[in-house]
């Protein structure tokens, strides 16, 4: 009885982790990464992201419910959500080519979430167990008989049985998520409608999707928890058709943003080759020259690099990832000071109040090594953690800082507060207790401490 019931259980984990626009290669994928997500934090991403997403979770009615969108670096082409997250692999960023279909995927994933697809799959999952463990108990009851009275024919019966019902119920959750697929389909032609956006770019990605093959096709179709590209395209194309805003196209500024974070998504994974293949068709067009730019530095060619930053900047003077790029181009030739000075005019020059940039000019700082700058930087950095308090690398930075003042105990509690954010509340609590021999009883700092050591580790 154990075995199918098994089976059954790594069955869900895949259908939990793949409420998602792709299927069954990506789903696998999702759930090989589960346990420990590679998730990437960038501000140019993010900052292009969210606009995508806040129109659209305005128009859901979850503007102000907390709604998290999170980078996975992931090659598979893949979306999904978990809890008040919207997953994204930077696969799926790279492989759609106009704004307007990336946005089809994220309204697809609202409407998962706005439609509370998750505790109904939850509800469903306990059905399906039920049917799946009364199938077992009965398969194993015939087997026992069978066995005990010598009659092999009963044993295999139940047998049977047991794989037969674990089967129903396999068939009776994928039959339910792919309604759940198609619902969430239609509730993102409803979004997209309402923010004035087309509802094409939803068509296209699925007809990529039947293009490229990616879907299991050779699997019968009940057994795929998704419908078919071509079935989904057919059910949509009537209605994308009928909105008004059906043939409107993405703005040019728009289309540029996307393929910059296109650009060092490719750059950062593949290098100099990625890019190039990515952008075959425009090799001198801006983004092309981004990706190019930023594999220079990452192969070490750091003059090289700057130059084409400079020439890049000299082009689009207020795009402030590119003095970002600058600052990090300037970190690895170890000129701090001049890459704190970049890394302030990308602050200056976003509009997103990105905690990541304001901590990055502290971190600069204290790669400088100058004491005297340290009590700035740590400002700096605690600025942006205030906003972002999930950016790990900033911690470490600030006890870094920390150390150089020789306040030994603040540096410990910031590699504690890095600890607790990050989720390993083990660590965390080790640094707090260390910090707090270090630390005035009883001042903010040695309770803030003792806040993380009453925090209950979860199993």
């Amino acid at each position: 009885m154990k075995r199918p019931l098994l089976r059954l259980c790594r069955h869900v984990a895949v259908l939990v982790t793949a409420l998602s626009v792709a299927l069954a290669p990506a789903a696998a994928q999702s759930r090989s990464e589960k346990t420990s997500l590679p998730i990437v934090r960038d501000a140019e991403i993010e900052a292009l992201v969210a606009d995508y997403a806040r129109p659209l979770l305005k128009a859901a009615g979850l503007s102000r419910s907390g709604i998290q969108i999170v980078l996975v670096n992931s090659p598979g082409f893949n979306a999904f959500v978990a809890g008040r997250r919207i997953f994204i692999n930077t696969g799926a960023i790279t492989a759609t080519e106009t704004p307007n279909q990336l946005i089809g995927i994220i309204a697809h994933e609202i409407g998962h979430l706005a439609g509370g697809h998750q505790q109904r799959l939850r509800e469903q999952l306990e059905r399906s167990q039920t049917i799946a463990i009364v199938a077992g108990l009965l398969g194993a009851g015939i087997a026992v008989a069978g066995a005990s009275t010598g009659t092999g024919g009963a044993a295999q019966a139940g047998a049977g049985l047991i794989s037969g019902g674990s089967a129903a119920a396999q068939r009776s959750l994928l039959s339910y998520q792919r309604g759940e697929e198609s619902a969430a389909d239609r509730t993102a032609l409803t979004y997209l409608d309402r923010t004035g956006q087309s509802g094409k770019g939803l068509l296209e990605t699925f007809s990529t999707l039947d293009r490229n093959n990616l879907f299991a096709t050779a699997r019968s179709n009940y057994l795929s928890s998704h419908p078919m590209p071509r079935e989904r395209i057919v059910a949509l194309e009537a209605a994308a058709r009928e909105s008004q805003h059906f043939g409107r196209t993405d703005p040019p500024a728009l289309v540029e943003r996307h393929n910059l974070a296109r650009a060092k998504i490719a750059a950062y994974n593949g290098g100099m080759g990625d890019v190039r293949r990515l952008f075959a068709r425009d090799p001198r067009g801006l983004p092309a020259l981004y990706g190019d730019a930023i594999a220079t530095q990452l192969a070490g060619s750091t003059s090289s690099a700057l130059q084409k930053i400079d020439a890049l900047i000299a082009a689009r003077p207020n795009n402030p990832w590119f003095h970002e790029m600058r600052g990090e181009t300037l970190m690895a030739a170890g000129q701090a000071s001049k890459a704190a000075a970049a890394y302030a005019q990308a602050v200056k020059l976003d509009g997103t109040g990105s905690g990541i940039l304001k901590a990055e000019v502290g971190q600069a700082i204290v790669s400088g090594g100058d004491r005297s700058q340290m009590p700035k930087a740590i400002e700096l950095i605690r600025a942006g953690l205030q906003s972002d308090p999930a950016n790990a690398p900033a911690y470490r930075f600030l006890a870094m800082a920390y150390g150089h003042l020789g306040e030994v105990g603040k540096a410990e509690l910031a590699t504690a507060e890095g600890y607790w954010h990050g989720g390993n509340i083990r660590q965390a609590q080790i640094f707090a207790t260390r910090a707090q021999q270090k630390l005035k009883p009883g001042s903010p700092s040695w309770l803030q401490a003792q806040d993380i050591l009453q925090t209950k580790p979860r199993s």
